[in-house]
């Protein structure tokens, strides 16, 4: 809550309850995520087609499962421009294809939204690798009242069944992973989240060394806006355009951030800066896991669109894992780079146009 000692530290102002939480947001800034995949999932469903009908596709398909997902609406919050998967009434589709999370709770959640939104009867498949959750997929879904087939494939488990008429236990799973004020941040935040519910080490040493910012900057990977606060403690500072590719992140933030200085978009900074160019700051905290995997390549492609949304002379500060190597990616894209900190297991760079 705004008493606690982060949030006087950072001066957070939580913003107003007025808005319902569980709406579909329209898109902002929507990108398509890194390269476009082989399939083609509808965003919006045309004039005309039956609701019960549409088939519902939550996440990227798995190469080599062969997932039935041609002509699907894509549901996932890490697609910029989905539909809301909480957003959709019960019955709503009459199938449903999901890449299940990896963390329990957000996978539970996600699978009890699913099997809210098909229609009885429709059938559903449900993929995860086995160790990221597909092991245990098979019993969460029978306590959820569903009869599943549970086979293997690729080292993932792909369950299939038909919604039961009857589900059990669902509400109890939505409310579980369901957006919350998180007294420790207080901050608004939700299961899936990076660090949804904790100050992550790295953010917190970014905002140790950060000094007073001044003229337009951007927060790339913002996540609920805990760096944006810090940046926006500063007088000089004019602007901010705070972007995640994760809608829960951006709902948050957008909640979070009470400050007319503030903008916050739903996109994949990977394939660009979104129109942003001259920029005086960027600060981030970039990720490295895609599908719970160590990828750099992505806070390597955050360093890219940095440079590029940034004016000659702009600043870029950026915290990582210490083990992380950013200074290849830093030094062939600006003109200075510098070491500003390093502890407790993270590193802070100051690199300048």
């Amino acid at each position: 809550m705004q008493g606690t000692p982060l949030a006087r530290h950072l001066g957070f102002r939580p913003a107003g309850l007025a808005a319902p939480w569980l709406s579909a947001r329209p898109p902002c800034g929507a990108l398509a995520f890194g390269a476009p995949p082989a399939y083609i999932a509808r965003r919006r469903t045309g004039d005309g087609v039956d609701a019960a009908q549409r088939k519902g596709l939550y996440g990227n398909p798995i190469d080599g499962l062969k997932l039935d997902v041609a002509d699907s609406v894509q549901l996932s919050p890490l697609v910029p421009g989905a539909e809301a998967l909480d957003g959709l009434p019960e019955g709503a589709l009459g199938a449903l294809v999901m890449v299940a999370p990896p963390g329990t709770v957000e996978r539970r959640h996600a699978m009890a939204l699913g099997l809210r939104a098909l229609a009885p009867g429709a059938p559903f498949t449900i993929v995860a690798p086995k160790d990221k959750g597909g092991s245990r997929l098979g019993d969460e879904l029978a306590a959820f009242g569903c009869g599943v087939d549970d086979t293997g494939k690729r080292h993932h488990r792909v369950c299939t069944g038909l919604r039961p008429a009857a589900l059990e236990g669902i509400e109890d799973a939505v409310a579980a992973g369901a957006p919350r004020l998180v007294e420790a941040l207080g901050l608004w935040s939700q299961p899936g989240i990076f660090s949804w519910d904790r100050l992550d080490p790295g953010t917190a040493l970014l905002i140790e060394t950060l000094p007073a910012l001044a003229g337009r900057g951007a927060d790339f990977g913002c996540g609920v806006g805990v760096l944006a606060h810090a940046v926006l403690k500063a007088p000089k500072v004019k602007g901010v355009t705070l972007i995640d590719i994760d809608r829960r992140a951006v709902e948050a933030a957008r909640r979070n951030v009470d400050d007319p200085r503030a903008e916050v978009r739903w996109a994949d900074l990977r394939t660009g800066p979104g129109g942003l160019a001259n920029l005086d700051f960027v600060v981030m905290n970039p990720p490295f896991h895609l599908a719970g995997s160590e990828d750099q390549a992505l806070g390597q492609g955050f360093v890219a669109t940095a440079a590029k949304a940034l004016r000659r002379g702009g600043a870029l500060w950026l915290t990582a894992n210490r083990h992380l190597p950013y200074e290849g990616a830093l030094k062939p894209l600006f003109a200075r780079v510098e070491l500003r900190a390093e502890a407790r297991g993270f590193k802070v760079f100051e690199a300048h146009r």
